[in-house]
């Protein structure tokens, strides 16, 4: 790197902590457990959620187990103030579910957030204010006390709010960029505003601790949670909340740390979503217990489910190396590894330990509703190399790469009608109805090869072809002679049908699954617009199957189905 533009940069300080515990704690236990991904991930997005998909979020996060979900800053934003009514209007909110809502501290936004919860039986209100040295010096020119006394004055006016409402209200405060805030004075201005709330060990306040830009290794930030646990006045009388972002790609570590540090909940998202590298991943953090033993309380069984919804509502993708969630996590494409996972499978069999114990898995992938043996995630969001594995794996067509692309989108267009995933033998189906038995506009009803000689040498052969096609204008009998029975089949319907095409592509191989008998052949035209066009067909033979592989793509030129070259 350019050293003139390292010295723009200085190491963060360290916290000066003895005899740190948390190096030797273990998660015995799971968090608190927050979703922040109706505000934190809503606000990421380029198109942010309406209200039906956030409702269809809040939805499958209730179900998947959340009992804190904050749902907006209904005070700035309409669309949040809406769907926090239609929540509690509609009675969406069950059961031991709390919705969270956030507000700064000034007047008239804290004054709206309890009128958007009028009728709400319980309800977290987050109050936060920043406090970094940094936002304190350059955006609010303010100093120590003022920064205190505008969060101070924030909570009072919420106590008083609180009193007056019939909504069991529960405290959150937040000193916004904790991690660029001295610990010091952190922990001068919660103090303070505890000392507005009054928390008892019976009703403790949600002291939250964000790493709202990650500035240090993770180890650091476990430091800062640890030293804050020690030195709170009333510590019982609170639950240390982590909400940490991710700018330097270590937000799971930074919070497992944390966690060990002495922290009692965890605000995050689903797949971490969120605002530039997002929050912290919770599905990586509760499968993450999960695979120790620990009891997440949060179920993620049907993990495709839950990525469908996700993908649908956020228009985001999920990685396909995503940890545990990933379309290929589960699948390995190097030998060894095949090898070495199969063996385990095996070895898994004849034990009787009841352990997991699989090389290169560190979660049985049934556990989340997968299997190792096939990607089975196909959907509207699926890549087109998935669709082709399943292809492969499941029934023994291994498509050219080039034609990936072209059966990609057909098998998108299903899944958009379809309304969610597909089966694998849905998609062979969809295989089978778009390039085996489409005959919308040519058929083969005989095909013979009359004659074949080689001239020389077998590099040089000559046949001569008969075939009878089945046309909208009835029965036609094609004869031609060409290189080889397909080259002469071209000729023939050039001549004989006034077909223009040029064969472009051509690729074959025995079937690997099901009748070892038959062969694939699958075939690249040009048509005379010069586009192209991809056709397969199977048969005993594989100068048959050509054929039919070659009408294939013409049916699919001559009904120009352009969603699927």
């Amino acid at each position: 790197m350019d050293q003139e533009k390292l010295k723009k940069y200085r190491p963060y300080t360290p916290v000066r902590l003895t005899e740190r515990t948390w190096p030797d704690q273990v998660i015995a236990k799971a968090p608190i457990w927050c979703s922040v991904d109706l505000r934190d991930g809503n606000q990421a997005l380029i198109q942010p959620m309406n209200l039906e998909e956030k409702l269809e979020m809040f939805q499958l996060l209730t179900q998947i187990g959340f009992k804190e979900i904050e749902v907006g800053f209904p005070s700035a934003s309409q669309v949040e103030y809406d769907f926090l009514r239609l929540l509690i209007d509609g009675k969406h909110i069950v059961g031991d579910v709390v919705p969270q809502v956030l507000t700064q501290a000034r007047d008239h936004l804290i004054k709206k957030t309890f009128a958007a919860l009028q009728g709400a039986s319980k309800a977290i209100v987050h109050l936060y204010n920043s406090t970094s040295t940094l936002q304190r010096d350059v955006v609010f020119q303010k100093g120590r006390r003022e920064i205190v006394e505008l969060g101070v004055a924030g909570a009072r006016l919420i106590r008083e709010q609180a009193e007056q409402t019939d909504t069991k209200i529960r405290y959150e405060y937040s000193p916004e960029s904790f991690t660029g805030t001295e610990l010091d004075f952190a922990l001068e201005i919660c103090q303070a505003i505890m000392d507005v709330w009054e928390p008892t060990p019976d009703n403790p306040v949600i002291i939250n601790l964000p790493a709202t830009v990650e500035m240090s290794t993770p180890n650091i930030y476990a430091d800062q949670i640890e030293w804050f646990c020690r030195h709170l006045k009333n510590r019982d009388c609170a639950l240390i909340s982590l909400h940490a972002h991710n700018d330097r790609g270590e937000a799971v570590a930074a919070t497992e740390l944390a966690l060990m540090a002495g922290a009692d909940r965890v605000e995050g998202t689903l797949f971490g979503n969120g605002e530039r590298t997002g929050n912290v991943d919770i599905v990586t953090l509760a499968l993450n217990l999960f695979t120790q033993g620990v009891d997440p309380n949060l179920d993620f069984s049907r993990i495709n489910r839950v990525i469908n919804i996700y993908e649908r509502c956020t228009k985001l993708q999920v990685h396909p190396r995503h940890p545990y969630a990933g379309e290929l996590v589960y699948t390995a494409f190097s030998g060894s590894h095949q090898d070495a996972i199969n063996k385990g499978m095996t070895a898994l069999e004849l034990t009787q330990s009841g352990l997991w114990e699989v090389p290169y898995l560190p979660i049985d992938p049934q556990d989340v509703g997968r299997t190792y043996e096939s990607i089975i995630r196909i959907n509207s969001q699926s890549g087109k190399g998935g669709v082709a594995y399943i292809m492969d794996h499941e029934f023994g067509f291994k498509l050219p790469k080039e034609m990936h692309p072209g059966f990609g989108r057909v098998i998108q267009e299903v899944t958009d009608a379809h309304g969610d995933e597909l089966s694998a033998e849905m998609v062979f189906h969809t295989f089978e109805k778009e390039y085996l038995l489409n005959t919308n506009g040519y058929a083969l009803k005989s095909f013979n090869v009359l004659k074949r000689h080689f001239e020389r040498n077998e590099e040089s052969s000559i046949a001569e072809i008969e075939a009878v096609m089945v046309t909208k204008d009835g029965e036609k009998t094609i004869r031609a002679t060409g290189n080889g029975p397909l080259d002469a089949f071209c000729t023939a319907l050039r001549d004989g049908l006034g077909l223009r095409f040029v064969l472009h592509s051509y690729h074959e191989h025995a079937l690997t699954r099901g009748s070892s008998s038959k062969a694939v052949s699958y075939i690249e035209i040009l048509d005379q617009d010069d586009e192209s066009w991809w056709g397969a067909g199977v048969d005993t033979d594989i100068i048959v199957a050509s054929i039919k592989s070659l009408l294939s793509a013409l049916n699919r030129s001559a009904t120009k189905v352009k969603r699927g070259k």
